[in-house]
């Protein structure tokens, strides 16, 4: 297995391997570390590798209470993480790949990154001005009849897709054709369907395509069969890019 060390950026959702991940930076641990990324060599990947907190957010105890305007607000790489880092987040993951790193006047970044591979986190180091981790990459397998069940994900989320647009009164569209490779397929569908954060984690964290396109086949029908019973919902965009305030 391939391991490496890369800097590690907690988010309150999920990143696929092929999705779009667009990041506005202002803590300064995320600043120093889209400062280190910079210098590597604009031919060189800048990656850093995205876990989902778990929970869905940040896991550090709280008094109860009016806010004590006394109070040391907590700093450092590992602020809000609890004081074993590691346990706050789940243990697979996605290497981001930042295509763009943007520095605004101000200090702070717009970053465009693209999930690239699947990782499992080993280690968390916070002694530096950012987490870092050690992470083994995860090869993705294909499993039995991957191709087969690609298909039906694309029917069953195709009908996904006019039930949800049916819900919220209006129409939908990808803007764009559907892949046909099950890995793709997979991960495209991971990322688009209205799935909470262990969900997604569960279909990542799936120990090939077959299985996880096995997985959204249920979800799916079990989503566009509870659309069937539902007049209308709130207008919540789809978007193909999950959004982080940092």
């Amino acid at each position: 297995m391939t391991t490496a060390r890369l800097p590690l950026f907690p988010l309150n959702s999920v990143l696929f391997p092929g999705l779009v991940l667009p990041l506005n930076i202002f803590e300064e641990r995320y600043r120093a570390m889209m400062r280190e990324l910079l210098k590597t060599d604009e031919e060189e990947p800048r990656r850093f590798a995205v876990v989902a907190i778990r929970d869905g957010r940040e896991v550090a105890p709280a008094s109860p209470g009016m806010p004590d305007p006394t109070t040391v607000v907590e700093r450092g790489p590992a602020a809000g993480f609890g004081p074993d880092p590691i346990q706050a987040f789940h243990r697979v993951g996605c290497v981001a790949d930042a295509a763009t790193v943007r520095e605004r006047g101000d200090g702070s970044f717009e970053v465009l990154a693209t999930g690239t591979t699947r990782v499992k986190l080993l280690s968390v180091d916070a002694s530096g001005p950012f987490l870092t981790a050690e992470l083994e990459e995860i090869p993705e397998e294909q499993g039995d009849g991957a191709a087969t069940l690609a298909e039906g994900v694309l029917r069953a989320f195709r009908s996904y897709q006019k039930r949800l647009a049916g819900a919220r009164e209006r129409s939908l569209s990808t803007g764009a054709e559907l892949p046909d490779e099950p890995s793709v397929v997979s991960y495209l569908v991971a990322a688009a369907a209205v799935l909470d954060t262990p969900a997604k984690q569960r279909l990542l964290q799936a120990p090939d395509t077959a299985t996880r396109l096995r997985e959204e086949l249920t979800l799916l029908r079990a989503e566009t069969a509870m659309l069937r019973h539902l007049p209308s919902l709130p207008a919540v965009d789809l978007t193909w890019r999950p959004t982080s305030p940092n």
